[in-house]
């Protein structure tokens, strides 16, 4: 199978008949071999267990047992979320062989829906800023920005139909774009985090990775209880172009392509409208770090206390930093994500789709770096649902995305407007390992 279907066809198709659960595992399964020695995006393949979920699933479609859309998928978990009888590392030398002894709550509604566990993703150390050595599918010699590294290389590679990750500030959009794929971070509180390792209990959030909106669409309803719409808006979208601080601080490259493709979303009929940012965003990245790192620290307590030679460079700072934190620093930062939440929320009002460049660069070269996660973290910080598609490659043929975000509990709106602009855009470009 020379390209994968997306989550949508493939349904179809295994509907159809034209495919089968064990035909698509098995085409994934392929791809991880050809290519995952140059891409390290999976830290366990579990291939006969993932052969014999496709082999269910058959044998339940045979009998008319319908599960829904994502029977049959192959999709990759990010090692930060539990799977029964499977370790949870969480790319940490701490977690080694620690075996999860049931399903994190998002994975066990992926298996009610039917979907096919391939194996874990990588992620970086304790889902934070170590990089853990995963290669970008469109250029080896970069990064493929993180955490949630393994599962937007996978996705972008066409190892599985789609992944799940997580994001804290920017795990989920970030990678996504820089691998040229589509990335949603859901309202906070939307997807129930039991069983998924923590890292900051006021900004931890879990949502999918996949091909396009649609299928994020199909994902997020399997893994919460959110109702997925049917067909994205034939009417144009009223878009909000945040120009301050987004557009501003980009590199010129990423401005270029952004531009480029809000031009196309006006031709196609999309209505422009700059968009100021609300005052209390001057302090988001400050307040961010401290919340994070002071929650971060509660977390590992314990363990850095004990064990702080096996903690990585970057999280150690992040720990030392937290540890260090005065509790009225923590209160004020408390304090200003609601002021910031309820800010944006009167920003956006009910139906606004604010939109800006995913990430300020492509993806960065050398691995010793998972990217920047200033243009991503505001929306993490204040909750709000906000997703990456990719709209075209910079002069080095890096792929670049356009961050929509959206009122809260509004991933109806938000994946609709998403489609439309997809539809506007019309990226199909594939990465050279592909090729």
């Amino acid at each position: 199978m020379k390209t994968l279907p997306t989550i949508v066809q493939a349904h179809q198709q295994i509907r159809s008949g034209q495919i089968s659960p064990l035909e698509l595992v098995d085409a994934c399964l392929q791809r991880i071999e050809r290519l995952d020695d140059r891409l390290n995006a999976w830290v366990q393949v579990h291939a006969e267990d993932a052969r014999g979920q496709a082999e269910h699933q058959q044998d339940l479609l045979a009998r008319g047992i319908d599960l829904g859309p994502l029977q049959g998928i192959p999709l990759g978990i990010k090692d930060v979320i539990d799977v029964a009888g499977w370790p949870t590392e969480a790319g940490s030398t701490l977690l080694a062989g620690q075996v999860a002894e049931q399903d994190a709550a998002v994975v066990a509604r992926l298996r009610q829906s039917g979907a096919i566990l391939l194996g874990k993703t990588v992620t970086t150390e304790f889902a934070c800023f170590d990089p853990a050595g995963t290669r970008n599918p469109w250029n080896l010699q970069h990064s493929p920005g993180g955490s949630s590294s393994g599962s937007a290389a996978a996705v972008a590679a066409g190892m599985c139909l789609g992944a799940l990750g997580s994001q804290t500030g920017g795990s989920i959009v970030r990678p996504a774009s820089y691998c040229g794929v589509a990335g949603l971070k859901p309202t906070r509180h939307r997807v129930d985090l039991q069983g998924v390792v923590p890292v900051s209990r006021h900004l931890d959030h879990v949502g999918p990775i996949a091909t396009c909106a649609a299928d994020l669409n199909l994902l997020l309803a399997a893994i919460s209880d959110w109702q997925a719409p049917v067909e994205p808006p034939d009417q144009p979208p009223r878009l909000m172009v945040i120009h301050d601080y987004f557009l501003e601080q980009c590199d010129p490259a990423v401005r270029q392509v952004t531009l480029a493709a809000l031009d196309r979303l006006q031709q196609a009929g999309a209505e422009l409208a700059r968009t100021p940012l609300p005052e209390s965003f001057r302090n988001v990245h400050a307040m961010h770090r401290c919340i994070m790192a002071v929650e971060a620290a509660e977390v590992h307590f314990a363990s850095f206390a004990q064990h702080r030679e096996a903690y990585s460079p970057n999280i150690t700072a992040l720990l030392e930093e937290g540890l260090s934190t005065f509790a009225i620093d923590y209160s004020l930062s408390l304090r200003h994500q609601e002021v910031f939440r309820q800010q944006v929320k009167q920003m956006l009002g009910d139906e606004g789709v604010a939109i800006a460049p995913a990430t300020n660069t492509p993806a960065p070269a050398g691995l010793d770096s998972t990217g920047d996660p200033a243009f991503q973290s505001p929306w993490t910080y204040a909750g709000l649902p906000a997703v990456t598609i990719p709209c075209g490659l910079s002069l080095d043929q890096l792929p670049c995305g356009l961050q929509l975000v959206a009122p809260e509990d509004r991933e109806d709106l938000l994946l609709n407007v998403a489609r439309w602009c997809e539809r506007a855009l019309d990226f199909h470009e594939q990465p050279p390992i592909l090729l």
